[in-house]
């Protein structure tokens, strides 16, 4: 009685690292989600939730190194190389060698993935807005905060 006693004790106390409890559990089930939605929406575009984060990078900064895209994404080359592929296939990006160092590929946007800029964002921005329905904007910006705080703490 005693030894089941201090167990529920010791689960008390460790409920907020169990899982379905904890953070971690909690953000990625949220992640899931959220792609899940995500590339539901994307795909009668014949895009992925990656596909997104590229143009994202171009969208802000045209004609990335790809080692450049890859560190913004925090991805291994060979899984980014193969995206590229198809991006390049879709007629969404282009290649080319830097002029200065002819090691480094530059990835620049075509006239198709300049377009997705008016198209994708309100779709994202709809997804957000369902996902955060009921938050206000001071808590959205705190949540946000706070997982940029706890990504810095872990990379």
């Amino acid at each position: 009685m005693i030894s089941t006693s201090k167990n529920l004790q010791a689960v008390d106390s460790w409920q907020q690292v169990l899982a379905p409890y904890n953070v971690g559990y909690r953000v990625k089930l949220l992640s899931q989600l959220l792609t899940r939605k995500f590339t539901e929406r994307l795909e009668p575009f014949g895009l992925t939730p990656f596909h997104w984060l590229v143009l994202c990078c171009l969208w802000q900064e045209d004609g990335l190194p790809t080692s450049c895209i890859g560190e913004k994404l925090q991805q291994v080359g060979g899984t980014l190389t193969g995206v590229l592929d198809r991006m390049e296939e879709r007629g969404l990006i282009r290649r080319e060698r830097d002029l200065s160092d002819r090691r480094i590929w530059r990835i620049w946007l075509t006239d198709a993935g300049k377009q997705l800029e008016t198209v994708l964002p309100p779709i994202a921005a709809d997804l957000r807005e369902e996902a955060m329905c009921g938050i206000s904007h001071s808590d959205r910006e705190q949540f946000s905060q706070l997982l940029n705080r706890a990504i810095a703490n872990l990379s």
